[in-house]
């Protein structure tokens, strides 16, 4: 047992904390989770952990003094600058993230995927290839199950596939991928981060401890310079690139490999992701025909760019997971034809202003709701028709009588969702809930 006797804290109490602090437990570890959120779920959380074995501490009382702790694992939900982390970091111990903690454990190469977008799509692309044409792997990270759980499972796999994200990797220190994939780059969480440079250098951090034994998959776009690995391009909106999209089709070195609309993907930006997780396959050595046949099988998620419903000749798109400016222009832009938007959300920061004259170009008019809508009223109003809403289904009625028949209303919110909602889950979820009623 690796950490027999020794005493290690894991912060905050979500799915990854709770599986980093099961890992900790097997390997021999005395184990306290510590949270500073309160309410009826932790307690439930606590006595679930004490029947393991587990301490827990909440509240004001997760801020108690280190001790003897000899090492700290952070949740990806908790900020290296908040008190709780504060409380190990000022006392010298070792902060650590679930990715990293995970990874100590786990003797298998791990494809590691991030970007500001399209990360979920290409991470369950990337499993479907690979499982398909016989290479078995799971998909995890900040997708499906956390890393440490991988581990749990005691699974054996021929190469791991995670979602990582800024706030995962932030807590990386040897975590080294056989191949990193960087889908795309634009602002976001900047209630987290300080500013936009802030969020990039976590970002970057993916390819901090790779050599030129490994491999990037990086889109062609974002100009990232020269890297240790062995790099492969992808775009499908220039040329220039290893992987590009020209026709319909996925062309790789003038060869065409993949037809993109025998898939079930919709829109440019998924022909990307579908690029990223080809060039995974090509590194792993798998043949064109057998991924373009795997990727056939594939089902997109829900709340992105979902076709939600046809109702009046007009169709309703759920891209809930929008969730900042970045995929929302990229979805404005996967549309054929001008649409009318619904937006709006959380106030996180985002420039909403910047990307007005976007918005008036692919949109005849704009429904605004949540927290934010106010703001994006004042911003679009001189470029494009733009109104708020007081909730959902006024939303999507006023987008509906705005809407001309054949005209599409794009749902598509463009940050977070937890001014109304759980989550982005929820959030789409009411969206086509309201579209029953009409």
């Amino acid at each position: 047992m690796r950490y027999r006797g020794q005493q290690i804290a894991v912060l905050g109490a979500g799915k990854s904390g709770i599986a980093a602090a099961r890992l900790a437990r097997r390997e021999g570890a005395e184990v306290c989770v510590r949270d500073t959120g309160e309410g009826s779920a932790l307690a439930e959380t606590a006595a679930m952990l004490e029947g393991e074995g587990i301490g827990m501490m909440v509240g004001e009382a997760a801020l108690a003094e280190a001790g003897g702790c000899d090492l700290a694992v952070i949740s990806p939900g908790v900020d290296h600058r908040s008190a709780l982390a504060g409380v190990f970091l000022g006392a010298g111990v070792g902060v650590i993230g679930e990715i990293e903690f995970a990874d100590r454990h786990m003797d298998c190469p791990v494809v590691a995927i991030t970007g500001t977008n399209g990360k979920t799509t290409t991470t369950e692309l990337v499993a479907e290839v690979l499982n398909g044409c016989g290479q078995r792997t799971v998909a995890a990270g900040n997708y499906g199950l956390a890393y440490s759980d991988v581990v749990l499972s005691g699974e054996s796999y021929d190469v791991v596939t995670l979602e990582v994200s800024s706030f995962q990797l932030e807590g990386i220190v040897d975590f080294r991928p056989s191949v990193s994939v960087w889908l795309n780059f634009a602002p976001d969480h900047l209630d987290r981060y300080a500013g936009v440079e802030e969020y990039r250098e976590a970002k970057l951090r993916i390819f901090e401890n790779q050599t030129e034994e490994d491999s990037a998959v990086v889109n062609y776009r974002d100009g990232l310079g020269d890297l240790k690995a062995r790099t492969i391009t992808f775009s499908a909106f220039t040329t220039g690139a290893d992987f590009v999209f020209e026709d319909g089709r996925i062309v790789y070195g003038g060869e065409a490999v993949c037809d993109f609309g025998a898939t079930r993907l919709r829109g440019t930006h998924n022909a990307e992701n579908l690029m990223a997780a080809l060039a995974v396959g090509r590194l792993r050595d798998l043949s064109w025909d057998a991924m373009s046949e795997a990727v056939r099988a594939y089902t997109p998620p829900p709340h992105r760019c979902e076709l939600a419903a046809t109702i009046g000749g007009r169709e309703y798109i759920n891209d809930s997971k929008a969730t900042n400016l970045h995929a929302l222009e990229q979805s404005l832009l996967s549309q054929g034809e001008p649409v009318v938007l619904i937006v709006g959300g959380k106030d996180k920061g985002l420039p909403f202003g910047e990307i007005a004259d976007t918005v008036a170009g692919r949109a005849t008019a704009v429904v605004a709701i949540g927290e934010i809508r106010d703001e994006i009223v004042r911003e679009w109003s001189g470029s494009v028709s733009c109104e708020a809403a007081e909730g959902m289904e006024a939303a999507v009625r006023m987008a509906t009588a705005a809407a001309a028949p054949g005209q599409s209303i794009l749902f598509s919110p463009g940050t977070s969702s937890f001014d109304m909602f759980s989550g982005y889950e929820e959030r789409g979820e009411c969206f086509k809930g309201v579209l029953t009623k009409l």
